[in-house]
């Protein structure tokens, strides 16, 4: 084995791991919101939803991104909705281990988004089809740009 082979699986790796983390703790959300209530930030008291329907509907959302992010469909996309998400969230929490923990995995979620679709990923066969040529595919890819094999 190279260098080059682990350089090259390095993002894959990034991407799987952050897609898990994001699947357990929306699934989690999902299974056990009652859990979860006491982590939310006070400011959500004033919106006009209970705390248990907030909670799941984060543990949708992360769900169904860490999902796209396991298969590799928008995968840019995905990855900037939940970093953006997770830095909400640990400067929601002040300065704390925890808060210092979910901004390193922003960046590492940031990281994600800033590659893009790997050589795993399903992105590479949506952008041959019909779909991957749609304006709107472009705005879920972020403007991804097949790279040349020149």
């Amino acid at each position: 084995m190279r260098y080059t082979w682990f350089k090259e699986h390095s993002l894959i790796l990034l991407r799987y791991g952050v897609a898990l983390l994001f699947l357990w703790f929306g699934l989690n959300q999902l299974f056990n919101p009652g859990a979860w209530v006491a982590w939310l930030p006070s400011w959500t008291s004033n919106l006009p939803i209970e705390p248990v329907t907030f909670i799941l509907l984060n543990g949708f959302l992360e769900t169904v991104l860490g999902f796209c992010l396991v298969v590799g469909v928008f995968t840019r996309f995905s990855a900037l909705l939940l970093s953006l998400h997770l830095f909400g969230i640990a400067f929601s929490l002040g300065y704390g281990d925890i808060a210092v923990r979910d901004f390193s995995l922003a960046i590492a979620t940031m990281a994600v988004a800033f590659h893009g679709s790997d050589k795993l990923s399903y992105d590479k066969k949506l952008r041959k089809s019909w779909w991957g040529h749609t304006s709107a595919a472009n705005f879920l890819y972020l403007y991804e740009k097949e790279e040349s094999s020149s």
